[in-house]
């Protein structure tokens, strides 16, 4: 089973646009992002619920043909043990856009057990694959916009 964390794109400033929607650069990584990771199979890209993570998921979904469904408990201070329980409930393939610190605290959870051992240098529009084994947690590749 894997699970694909993806941080949000770019985003225009707060003084630009308060509800902080993507920027042209971020729907542009995110957009080149979708198509190199066209191949994974996925029913449905959970999101936050906030605009910028809303977007992102869109731009993915296009190009992985996927349903997107707003989620809870992926808001940037949402605790990370709660989708760490889910995940070891799951065994379809999960994909979660959301936020930092979320998404970091939840990667450390399933690799350490420690939530406050940074392991992961997220990055924005970004993907990380986490795969479970039979050893547990392991990452099984990540990708940037910088990158692509």
């Amino acid at each position: 089973m894997k699970v694909f964390l993806v941080q949000h794109a770019k985003l225009k400033p707060e003084e630009e646009d308060p509800q902080k929607s993507l920027s042209q650069q971020g729907k542009a990584e995110a957009q080149k992002v979708a198509e190199f990771a066209k191949n994974i199979k996925i029913n449905k890209i959970q999101h936050s619920g906030k605009l910028r993570a809303q977007q992102t998921a869109e731009i993915l979904a296009k190009s992985l043909l996927a349903d997107v469904v707003k989620a809870d408990v992926l808001e940037p201070m949402a605790d990370p043990q709660i989708w760490k329980n889910r995940l070891e409930e799951q065994f379809e393939d999960v994909m979660l856009v959301g936020h930092l610190p979320h998404l970091a605290k939840l990667a450390s959870q399933l690799l350490t057990q420690n939530q406050e051992k940074s392991v992961i240098s997220f990055k924005q529009g970004g993907i990380v694959c986490l795969e479970k084994t039979d050893r547990g947690w392991e990452v099984a590749w990540m990708i940037t916009p910088e990158l692509l």
